[in-house]
C-alpha cells in the first residue's frame, strides 16, 4: 500500500500544504500572513510605522487598561495573530480591539479566532496595497466593525465604520489636530504626538 502526503496542514485545512509550511518556515525578519490562501511575506515595519503603532496604542491605554475616570471597557493588542474564517486567513494586524465582552478571558492560544471589533492598520510604502486590498475584504467579511488606516507618510487616519457590509468612512484626520474618532470617541487623540520623533 503507497501512503499518500496529505495535500493541508490540520491547522489550516483550507490553505494548500506548501502555504502553510511557507508560513510557518518565514524568517523571523518578516511578517507573515495567509490570505486568501496565498502567502505574504513583507519585511519588519520601520521605526517612523513602528512609534506610530506604539504611540497610538499607548494613547488607547485608557480602553484596554483603565485608571479612574478612563472608559475601560476594551481589550487592545499590538500585532495579535489573528487566524479568521474557515481555511483560516492568517492576519498580523498593527493593532487590533475587542469589546471586552467579545473576549472576556485571556486566549490560551497564541492565534485569536475571535475577529475584533476595531483595526488599525498603519500604512507603508510595502504594506498598503496588501492593507487596502485583501486585508479590508477580509475584516469587511469578519464584521470587524471599524478599521482606522493610519498613514504617517502623509499624517493622516481614515476612519471606518462597517455599515450594511461595506466600510463607510467617517472622517479623515490630518495633521496637528485633537480628535475624537469612533469607536474611542471618548477620549481626546492628540495626533500630533503621533507623528513627532
Amino acid at each position: 500500500m503507497v501512503s499518500v502526503a496529505p495535500l493541508f496542514d490540520r491547522a489550516f485545512p483550507g490553505v494548500p500544504l506548501h502555504v502553510a509550511e511557507a508560513y510557518r518556515n518565514a524568517p523571523e525578519h518578516t511578517v507573515a500572513e495567509i490570505l486568501d490562501g496565498r502567502l505574504s511575506l513583507l519585511p519588519r515595519p520601520r521605526p517612523r510605522h513602528a512609534k506610530v503603532a506604539t504611540r497610538l496604542a499607548r494613547a488607547l491605554g485608557g480602553f484596554f487598561d483603565p485608571n479612574d475616570g478612563d472608559p475601560g471597557g476594551w481589550v487592545i493588542l499590538v500585532e495579535p495573530e489573528l487566524h479568521l474564517g474557515s481555511a483560516p486567513d492568517v492576519l498580523d494586524p498593527d493593532i487590533a480591539g475587542w469589546r471586552r465582552e467579545r473576549l472576556p478571558e485571556e486566549p490560551s492560544e497564541a492565534a485569536i479566532t475571535t475577529p475584533p471589533d476595531w483595526v488599525c492598520e498603519i500604512l507603508s510604502d510595502s504594506t498598503e496595497a496588501m492593507d487596502r486590498g485583501p486585508k479590508r475584504r477580509i475584516y469587511r467579511r469578519e464584521g470587524v466593525t471599524h478599521l482606522w488606516l493610519c498613514d504617517p507618510r502623509i499624517e493622516t487616519i481614515e476612519v471606518y465604520r462597517l455599515e450594511s457590509g461595506r466600510f463607510a468612512e467617517l472622517e479623515t484626520c490630518s495633521g496637528n489636530i485633537k480628535v475624537r474618532p469612533e469607536p474611542f470617541n471618548a477620549v481626546e487623540l492628540d495626533l500630533g504626538r503621533l507623528w513627532r520623533w
